[in-house]
């Protein structure tokens, strides 16, 4: 259930993304993909950190589909990641074009 969820909301931000353009569909999709590998790369790094100082650890349950990546690493881990590092880069880009569109709708601009 919950790799369903990340991957229903990570669908949802590739559809924001792709309307408006913002991130991996932008004029720049190798340099978008670059910082969201980066970005992925280093909270899985961070992750491994964790679970090698017994600070983070994977308890049993029975929303999550059991495979792992390493020990204490679900793949869900991963796709959380892409999600959290995508849904961030999609609210920079967007929050600028936002506001703009708000300020243009109070003003009255093209109306």
């Amino acid at each position: 259930m919950y790799l369903a969820a990340l991957l229903l909301v990570s669908g949802c931000f590739l559809l924001i993304d792709a309307r408006w353009r913002l991130v991996l569909f932008s004029g720049t999709p190798r340099r978008a993909a670059a910082v969201l590998v980066a970005g992925v790369a280093f909270f899985l790094a961070w992750d491994l950190v964790g679970i090698a100082a017994d600070v983070f650890w994977h308890g049993a349950n029975e929303v999550s589909v059991g495979l792992f990546l390493a020990p204490e690493l679900p793949v869900e881990e991963v796709v959380f990641l892409w999600a959290l590092c995508h849904q961030t880069l999609v609210y920079v880009e967007g929050a600028p074009r936002l506001l703009a569109w708000a300020r243009n709708a109070r003003d009255g601009v093209g109306s």
